[in-house]
């Protein structure tokens, strides 16, 4: 049977990715963006099992009334693949309020209206996957991207919760962690704020990348659809050498700082031997 994916962020980059690679499969897609005219083609190509809103994912009521239509349209509701996204470049002494609470306002919040309504969709059938959208930057952090961080680490610190909440309902999440890809992420969707002599140095290595070492869109996206549509989905993947690489290596170098300190955190602890003698 055809299954029903709900995707945002859909009018180019990964999004438009995620919508080619389901409708490939003979899925359905409700394809959501602010702006769709990057799949114009796609709609023409496969019909009524495409169809397209314009959705802002910030606003709370029109993403719970777009999630609810998708099962409405296409009777039931597999996968909502939370792609909508924004980046912001600029060090964290000098980024501005509007900056920090666009950036959280599409990333988090719009992210968390997505996940509400999916739940609300997914719970009462007992069956679905949401497909969060994070990156590598969710599990670490690089100079000058502060605001990006935050809101994946948000993001991820939300899913996992989610994840446990979720516990025994058939429903389930998973986070994407990719690497850079060639999208348009370091362009149209991302904003800058100018530029701050006393961090020129930090902020000029930073980005070391190669444009031909990476993948384009699809080819994460068809990595992660391994993952996503098995039978049993890990509740976190990397994608591409360069996040399997900088996340694991920085991990393993939290944790060995964390045991470095092990005796002054077990200090901290109240002891049963303590509470005999109280």
């Amino acid at each position: 049977m055809a299954k029903t994916w709900f995707v945002t962020g859909a009018g180019r980059g990964m999004g438009r990715a995620w919508v080619e690679a389901a409708l490939e499969r003979g899925d359905n897609v409700v394809a959501t963006s602010r702006d769709m005219t990057g799949v114009d083609d796609l709609h023409a190509g496969y019909g009524e099992r495409m169809h397209i809103e314009t959705l802002d994912v910030r606003d709370r009521e029109a993403v719970l009334k777009s999630v609810r239509g998708a099962k409405d349209r296409f009777g039931s509701l597999d996968f909502v693949v939370d792609n909508a996204g924004t980046g912001h470049d600029g060090v964290i002494e000098d980024v501005t309020e509007d900056e920090a609470r666009a950036s959280m306002e599409t990333n988090f919040f719009g992210a968390l209206w997505v996940t509400q309504a999916a739940v609300r969709v997914m719970r009462p059938q007992g069956s679905g996957l949401i497909v969060q959208m994070s990156t590598q930057g969710g599990q670490m952090a690089h100079a000058g991207l502060g605001l990006y961080h935050a809101s994946k680490w948000a993001l991820e610190g939300l899913t996992e919760a989610l994840e446990h909440e979720l516990a025994g309902t058939g429903v389930h999440t998973i986070l994407i962690e990719p690497g850079a890809a060639l999208t348009e992420w370091f362009t149209r969707s991302l904003t800058r704020s100018p530029e701050n002599p006393a961090y020129a140095d930090v902020m000029a290595t930073r980005f070391d990348l190669d444009p031909a070492l990476m993948p384009p869109a699809r080819v994460v996206v068809d990595a992660a659809m391994i993952a996503v549509c098995s039978e049993e989905p890990p509740t976190r993947i990397l994608l591409t050498d360069q996040a399997f690489d900088n996340v694991t290596t920085a991990v393993r170098e939290r944790l060995q700082q964390w045991e470095a300190w092990e005796q002054v955190a077990r200090s901290a602890t109240v002891q049963q031997a303590d509470i005999d003698g109280s």
